[in-house]
């Protein structure tokens, strides 16, 4: 197994880590959690220069940092590829530090890479999706050697779950959740 520091999670033999940062961790991580192959989803923050931040640290835009999601996965189950396409299609990558009415730079689309592969397959990624002209506006994801992750405060961690009927969940995450549901179907647990 290798050990990664504190901030991060282990990493058993024959498992792999993504992190991917597609705006509010909430709902992202409300969609990766429901993947067959996905073990662990954790929410947190990547890519800044303030060590261990907090939520209110992250959320006024001056840290550096995403929200992210750390995925552990098996990649006998999924792959990195296929997390890649559903990440793309439950999020905007075309906005710059935008996801919805959420604004600023640590919800920007980004894609923080762990080995030379995935920054291999991230960048095929998005040149397959401009090719395709799916979007009016250019791809603005951020792929960026992996440095940090931070796990957000207990209170991120399941959230759609456990906060279902507030409002934001209602309206933003469930119908992301929904769609994503009926588009990825055959890969769901």
């Amino acid at each position: 197994m290798t050990q990664l520091p504190k901030t991060m999670i282990n990493i058993p033999e024959g498992k792999e880590v993504a992190t991917l940062g597609g705006g509010c961790f909430w709902c992202t991580e409300a969609v990766f959690q429901k993947l067959n192959g996905v073990e662990r989803v954790q929410s947190g923050f990547s890519g800044g220069h303030i060590e261990a931040p907090s939520y209110k640290d992250v959320v006024n835009g001056t840290t550096g940092h995403a929200e992210v999601i750390h995925i552990l996965f098996d990649p006998a189950a999924i792959s990195y590829e296929e997390l890649l396409e559903i990440f793309f299609e439950t999020h905007d990558p075309t906005t710059l530090n935008r996801q919805g009415a959420d604004v600023g730079p640590q919800y920007r689309s980004a894609i923080f890479y762990h080995n030379e592969s995935q920054k291999n397959m991230a960048v095929e990624k998005v040149a397959e999706l401009e090719q395709s002209n799916n979007y009016e506006q250019p791809i603005v994801t951020e792929i960026t050697e992996f440095s940090n992750f931070y796990e957000a405060e207990d209170y991120h961690t399941n959230y759609f779950e456990l906060n279902g009927t507030q409002p934001y969940c209602q309206f933003v995450i469930r119908p992301k959740v929904d769609k994503f549901k009926k588009h990825f179907r055959d890969k769901l647990k």
